[in-house]
């Protein structure tokens, strides 16, 4: 009897050794194994709410993994089952099971460049966010205006977010918001005017009155090395208590009229009253019209030494710079006056009364 009892436990034992050899041999097959010699790429996406045993299933049907019921197991024994994260992920059809559940859930979501340029209003960036599928011009400018959103940010009242958008790549998932976006760039922009902001206090600059300067150098010349020499100009016609007459604020003012950036102007745009027309106000406008960049910013708090009061478009993104009226002029005469030199790039006729010395 002994014996026979002997004998069953020793064939228990061996069924279940087998059983477990089995098991574990079928273990190391399965997380060893890829679906495919051949590296395919496949996007899977993990939307909020999907079960795992859902997304092991679609991971079985895209050829990500051979078997769901196994992947479902082997995410089990790891205790990654809860910690799947929702995003767009780059998934290869020759990965082993390990690699395909680290992947989705390391919430590493494909990410796409979202690149501002310097100089953008918020009007351009809206319509831009917009045109690369990442969300509405109509949510972007919302939240641009938001007061709530811009004192949390700014933490002062302002009329929007225009000229704190600072310009620079961003990468952004399919699941960045908005207002996620919004708030990185007014957080670099921060982050950058903390460098000038000593000098700034020494020039007895407030942050409003260098981002508005900044905006306009920045819409003023495609040259970057002239940005200080444009400063200084304004620098110094604010000192005479001269007129700006830049041709970015009065496009500006006509777009917080339109809703919308309309670069060509009119003689009569010149005139109009508006809020942005430098023609038409003294000093600077109320807040910024564009978002500057960092040598913009820099060059608004440090301006070349210079005598200038002028500067007229050569028609190459650079400018000729004088001190008087009379040398504005000629430089008038010979780049905007002259259609050749002007080769069809300005239309306007600047010769003015020296009471209201123009530039372009």
């Amino acid at each position: 009897m002994k014996k026979t009892i002997l004998v069953l436990v020793l064939a228990v034992v061996i069924l279940l050794a087998s059983v477990g050899g089995g098991v574990a041999y079928l273990a190391y097959q399965f997380t060893s194994s890829r679906p495919s010699d051949v590296a395919q790429d496949v996007v899977y996406e993990v939307t909020p709410g999907k079960g795992f045993a859902t997304i092991a299933k679609e991971l079985e049907e895209k050829g990500l993994v051979k078997n769901a019921t196994f992947f479902n197991l082997f995410a089990r024994f790891k205790g990654d089952r809860s910690k799947i994260k929702v995003g767009e992920y780059l998934l290869r059809t020759n990965m082993i099971p390990a690699e395909v559940l680290e992947a989705i859930t390391s919430g590493k979501s494909i990410a796409r460049s979202f690149t501002v340029s310097e100089g953008l209003s918020t009007y351009e960036i809206a319509e831009l966010y917009e045109k690369q599928g990442f969300g509405t011009a109509e949510s972007f400018m919302a939240l641009v205006r938001d007061p709530a959103l811009i004192q949390s940010l700014l933490g002062e009242k302002a009329d929007s977010l225009e000229g704190y958008l600072f310009p620079e790549t961003y990468m952004l998932t399919k699941y960045t918001d908005t207002k996620t976006l919004i708030s990185n760039m007014v957080k670099r922009f921060l982050y950058v005017y903390n460098e000038v902001m000593a000098q700034a206090e020494i020039k007895s600059m407030t942050r409003n009155q260098v981002v508005t300067l900044a905006s306009i150098i920045e819409k003023e010349t495609g040259a970057p090395e002239e940005r200080p020499l444009i400063s200084s100009v304004f620098h110094n016609r604010l000192a005479k208590k001269m007129r700006l007459q830049t041709d970015p604020t009065v496009i500006y003012g006509k777009a917080a009229a339109l809703g919308k950036i309309v670069i060509n102007i009119t003689r009569a745009d010149l005139q109009t009253p508006t809020r942005y027309n430098t023609y038409v106000i003294y000093g600077l406008p109320p807040g910024p019209i564009a978002n500057p960049g960092r040598e913009a910013i820099l060059a608004a708090v440090k301006p070349q030494e210079s005598q200038y009061l002028f500067f007229v478009s050569q028609n190459d993104g650079t400018h000729v710079f004088s001190e008087d009226y009379k040398g504005h002029q000629r430089a008038v005469q010979k780049f905007q006056l002259d259609r050749k030199a002007r080769e069809g790039k300005s239309w306007r006729d600047l010769q003015k009364r020296p009471g209201t010395p123009d530039k372009n």
